[in-house]
């Protein structure tokens, strides 16, 4: 199984990206799946959650501004981020608690930059 992230870049403060996350390999299903971002010097932080069912939570930081979705039939999530500031700018991860046969695992991307100049 792997994920894999796309679509980050460096922007200037108020554009928006959208980030991409595609799980390929030998899944049976997807569980949650989230967003996660680690600045420079920075503790790694939860930027936004979805459940399997739809369900989301967000970063009190980028309420409003971000929006995280999925693609079932895609094994794909989606975080539309908008009105992008400075303080956005880190690598950001991807993560899916996915099922194979036999198991359930947690599984990350390598991450993807993005970098938002003021």
């Amino acid at each position: 199984v792997q994920l894999q992230a796309s679509g980050g870049g460096l922007v200037q403060a108020g554009e928006s990206l959208r980030l991409s996350c595609a799980a390929s390999g030998r899944i049976v299903s997807i569980n949650d799946m989230g967003w996660y971002r680690q600045a420079p010097g920075k503790q790694r932080e939860l930027v936004a959650a979805i459940t399997n069912n739809g369900g989301t939570n967000y970063a009190d930081s980028v309420k409003g501004r971000f929006t995280i979705s999925r693609d079932n039939v895609k094994n794909t999530m989606y975080l539309e981020m908008n009105n992008l500031r400075p303080e956005d700018t880190a690598v950001y991860y991807c993560t899916a608690k996915i099922r194979t046969p036999g198991s359930w695992a947690d599984y990350w991307d390598r991450g993807t930059q993005v970098t938002v100049s003021s």
